[in-house]
């Protein structure tokens, strides 16, 4: 049974830096497509970037310079480093994971961290 965990959100000012972190238990990070969204109150949610295997990367444009996804394989374990926070990256922040090197399907998601961010 894959379970995601996520953790390091929190509420920030403006300019600052958080970490998130997915552990994943019943899923192995290093052979398939993980990645994190992300969701506003009233708005959908939408893709803040993927990694795949072999480590290639995709970012939303919102958060293209700002943020960066990595794994620790070893640790089973996903990341977000979010830096330059803005008031509008405030929002529940999902990790999930594919079955599939591709990134099309996201099947197994975690309950969510909260970030907020405030001008």
């Amino acid at each position: 049974q894959v379970q995601l965990v996520e953790s390091g959100g929190g509420s920030v000012q403006a300019g600052g830096s958080l970490t998130l972190s997915c552990a994943a238990y019943g899923y192995s990070t290093s052979h398939y497509c993980m990645g994190w969204f992300r969701q506003a109150p009233g708005k959908e949610r939408e893709r803040v970037a993927h990694i795949r295997m072999h480590g290639v990367t995709n970012y939303a444009d919102s958060v293209k310079g700002r943020f960066t996804i990595s794994r620790d394989n070893a640790k089973n374990t996903l990341y977000l480093q979010m830096n330059s926070l803005k008031p509008e990256d405030t929002g529940m922040y999902y990790c999930a994971a594919s079955p599939f090197v591709v990134c099309d399907s996201m099947t197994f998601w975690g309950q969510g961290t909260q970030v907020t961010v405030s001008s």
